[in-house]
Order: structure tokens, then C-alpha cells, then sequence
């Protein structure tokens, strides 16, 4: 998995890690049980600070998407990624509302905020399934 970090953007290096790396899962691109680069490593790799990995390391870790061993370091969850259970819901809808509230300030319409969302779900639904972007 190839990861990519836009030190230009607005999103934090330690977001723009994690959100690759949760994708990586998503899509099965990273295995349930495969190991991680060690934080030093990718920090090197990247170019940023070890404190950075380490944040997004934690951050994964927390929301059970990696383990982290020891001896073994970051360790993708054996059982791949949690269940969407409630409390990722009701995360998920706090995390919308600003986006849509920005979409609705902007003039987009439902139809189109929705068929964002969907082509978004589908690229990940088919890089799962081996398909193309």
C-alpha cells in the first residue's frame, strides 16, 4: 500500500495517515493480522516526525482498527475492522452534519450530495472487490 501525504492541506499529517491506513483495511489492501511499518520507519519513509505516526498509530488503535504489540508493533485487528454499531453511527452523523451543513450553505443539492456519498462507497465497495476506481 502506497501511502500519500499532502503537506499542503489543511487536514493534519496524523488524519491524512489515518485515513489511509483505515482505508487500506477497507479495502483489504492491509490484512487482518499484517503488520505495519514500525513508527520509525514510516515516519523515515514519509518524511515526518515519529510523533506523528505515533498519534495516528494510537488513533487506530483506539477506534480498534490496529493492535499494538510490543514486539510486534502495529498489527492490523485479526478480526479486520469493528462493526458499525451505534456509537459509530451516531459518530458518523456528527461528522456529516458539518460537511452537509457546508453542501446546504453552498447550494448543492440532496441529489447531489448524495450521489457523492454513494460514488465514494461504491470506490471502496469495488477496490475491495478487486475491481477498478
Amino acid at each position: 500500500m502506497i501511502i500519500r501525504i499532502d503537506l499542503e492541506s489543511d487536514t493534519p499529517i496524523y488524519n491524512q495517515l489515518t485515513n489511509q491506513i483505515m482505508e487500506g483495511i477497507a479495502t483489504g489492501e492491509l490484512k487482518p493480522g499484517q503488520a505495519l511499518p514500525s513508527v520509525r520507519a514510516l515516519a523515515s519513509d514519509l518524511g515526518i516526525n515519529l510523533h506523528t505516526v505515533n498519534k495516528a498509530y494510537s488513533i487506530l488503535k483506539d477506534s480498534g482498527f490496529v493492535q499494538i504489540h510490543r514486539q510486534k508493533g502495529a498489527v492490523v485487528q485479526a478480526g479486520g475492522m469493528p462493526p458499525a454499531d451505534l456509537a459509530f453511527e451516531e459518530r458518523l452523523e456528527r461528522e456529516l452534519r458539518p460537511m452537509a451543513a457546508e453542501a446546504v450553505g453552498r447550494g448543492m443539492t440532496e441529489e447531489r450530495w448524495l450521489a457523492l456519498c454513494r460514488q465514494a462507497f461504491e470506490q471502496l465497495h469495488a477496490r475491495r472487490e478487486g475491481g477498478t476506481i
